[in-house]
């Protein structure tokens, strides 16, 4: 695995707990298509309206799991004979919320969906990174939005905490940056320089690039043999 470096710009974030008791208001969705809504698409689409203002943004979604709740009530109507409604087939695939999010807006750009296991979120960064990189004069937004599986596919390894994330990448409405860097967690440098440093560390990627953009402290995550890290900068580097 070769060591990767990049740094975001981060002109908006914001987040949605998974602790919050009530899904959040999306008011400029229109009522016929609030009510068909997921939680999942209701607080991805909270945090990327935060974010975001009229001009035209591409989007990045990342989503471990997508709307696999919306799936499995499918999978379940279909197993006991009943009809499955073709609203909720419409709006079972893993970036419905990009959909929505661009109807709603009246934009066209190019919308995109991560999903790599338990590291989504952070390869989900590099994939808004390169799009930014490609053509920085037009920003990118980020979004992140899980939930745990349904208990029907038993336990799941390294299981996302639920909530979401979003991130818009503009130099020009910078308020900082994100460093980011992926290393292997074997003994090589960047991972010894981690652990020196007494990083904290956090059960899941979105509660360690959470802490980093609340406190500007930095944060890791492990797994697989994978380290992430990242930390704040008023400035670009």
């Amino acid at each position: 695995m070769p060591d990767l470096h990049w740094t975001i710009p981060v002109g908006r974030w914001s987040s949605w707990p998974a602790t919050a008791p009530a899904a959040p208001d999306i008011g400029f969705i229109e009522p016929i298509v609030r009510r068909r809504l997921s939680t999942l698409s209701k607080v991805a689409l909270k945090v990327a309206h935060d974010c975001v203002a009229r001009e035209p943004v591409r989007v990045v979604f990342a989503s471990r799991h997508g709307e696999l709740r919306r799936t499995t009530d499918i999978l379940r109507s279909i197993s006991a004979g009943e009809p499955v409604s073709p609203t909720a087939f419409s709006l079972s695939v893993l970036n419905a919320m990009t959909g929505v999010f661009g109807i709603a807006r009246g934009d066209r750009s190019a919308a995109s969906a991560v999903s790599a296991g338990a590291q989504t979120l952070g390869y989900a960064l590099l994939e808004a990174y390169a799009q930014y990189a490609a053509q920085p004069g037009s920003p990118v937004l980020l979004v992140y939005a899980d939930e745990p599986a349904d208990r029907a596919y038993g336990t799941i390894e390294d299981e996302v905490q639920g909530g979401a994330i979003a991130l818009l990448l503009d130099q020009e409405a910078s308020t900082g940056h994100i460093v980011c860097s992926l290393s292997r967690a074997d003994g090589s440098p960047h991972a010894d320089e981690a652990a020196a440093d007494d990083v904290s560390s956090f059960p899941t990627q979105s509660q360690a690039l959470l802490h980093c953009l609340e406190t500007g402290q930095p944060a890791r995550w492990q797994h697989a043999g994978a380290l992430w890290h990242w930390r704040w900068h008023d400035r670009a580097a």
